[in-house]
């Protein structure tokens, strides 16, 4: 896929896939401010600042990876995409319907241990779509500022949102994020298949 922006993304697709790559932590940041008795602002930004900086770095190292293989696969780069995004979308919708880790591993504490783990565990999916972003030649600086700031923004919200709301909102937001990811998979598939992009 070569769209005509210089990043090889879209606009709208960037933003597409930079909302759903923040849902886990979106989930995660609404739980903590269930958790934490007393939110202050300095709660909501330090857990911000965590999420948003792992999902900016992450799928830097998974295109630093895909972009190794990239000459070897790229008769089926958009297959790739397509099985990689719905896969993470597939697991991000299953994890909303049958695993309440948001819930198990919600830190009642703010320590830099708990931060960081939940961090590296929300970030995962970012690193198989750095991975994505390799294989369609896609330039990775704009995606991953674009995706760090869009987790700091909604983790930042998330956490007040669950301060005040509770945790209503964490498993559909998992399984929106989910079904976005699948069709961005099914668009960049039919873009290649119908119309050769």
């Amino acid at each position: 896929m070569h769209a005509s922006s210089p990043d090889g993304l879209g606009l709208p697709t960037l933003l597409s896939i930079s909302l759903g790559l923040a849902m886990d932590a979106f989930a995660v940041s609404v739980t903590s401010g269930l958790a934490i008795r007393t939110i202050r602002v300095r709660h909501a930004l330090r857990i911000a600042a965590f999420f948003g900086a792992f999902q900016g770095v992450m799928p830097v190292v998974g295109w630093l990876a895909g972009t190794s293989l990239r000459s070897s696969i790229a008769p089926l780069d958009h297959w790739l995409a397509f099985g990689i995004l719905g896969v993470v979308g597939g697991k991000m919708i299953y994890e909303a319907a049958v695993i309440e880790k948001a819930e198990e591993s919600a830190p009642s504490d703010l320590s830099i241990l708990v931060l960081l783990g939940l961090s590296v565990a929300t970030s995962l999916d970012a690193l198989a779509v750095g991975v994505t972003f390799a294989f369609l030649d896609v330039r990775i600086v704009t995606p991953a500022l674009v995706i760090g700031a869009v987790t700091f923004a909604m983790s930042y919200a998330g956490v007040w949102i669950g301060d005040r709301f509770g945790g209503f909102f964490e498993k559909k937001i998992e399984v929106l994020g989910g079904i976005i990811l699948i069709a961005i998979g099914l668009k960049i598939l039919t873009e290649h298949l119908f119309f050769g992009k």
